[in-house]
């Protein structure tokens, strides 16, 4: 266990606040909970960033890194179908991309080889749409807002499918796009 790896385990102290917060979310709450899920998003790109400058980077901690990623935003997308602020459905296609792509990483018989591949570019992208969405889903924002808040959550959504259809598929993808 090295500095980065217990940064990213402290991601998750964060959780237990957030469903405290978002269980009475009066607008001072959320505006807390709104710190408490960016200071623990910001750890993610701590962890990984400590972890290659100390040259630091284990398997264990590119286990870790992505479920505890998926743990951080699917607590609070929870939270947000209990408040029916969000359709549980988008939240259900999310958390199928995040479980097939961790049993994708791990299952050498999947992988062709043992170690476990860390996240692309694609999978970077969905991360950072998802944590804009949960933030301004979560914020105490006006209600003229919230179709656009929405949005933009049904955009990390549809980043959620490509990056892992692309995770998956890479190669048929990319001679795809090279024949003419």
């Amino acid at each position: 266990m090295n500095l980065p790896t217990w940064i990213t385990i402290s991601r998750l102290l964060g959780l237990p606040f957030l469903f405290y917060f978002l269980h009475d979310p009066t607008p001072l709450y959320r505006w807390i909970s709104v710190g408490i899920f960016l200071l623990a998003a910001g750890t993610d790109w701590l962890d990984g960033y400590l972890a290659r400058k100390l040259n630091q980077v284990t398997e264990l901690g590119k286990f870790l890194d992505p479920l505890v990623d998926k743990l951080l935003v699917l607590g609070p997308l929870l939270s947000l179908i209990e408040l029916r602020e969000i359709p549980a459905w988008g939240v259900f296609l999310i958390l199928g991309r995040e479980l097939a792509i961790a049993g994708w990483r791990v299952n050498p018989n999947l992988t062709g080889n043992a170690t476990i591949q860390g996240a692309n570019l694609w999978g970077k992208w969905k991360t950072i749409s998802q944590i804009v969405a949960i933030t301004l889903l979560i914020a105490p924002i006006p209600s003229r807002w919230y179709l656009i808040c929405l949005t933009i959550f049904w955009l990390s959504v549809f980043l959620t499918l490509i990056s892992g259809v692309i995770y998956l598929f890479p190669e048929t993808l990319l001679l795809k796009r090279s024949q003419p």
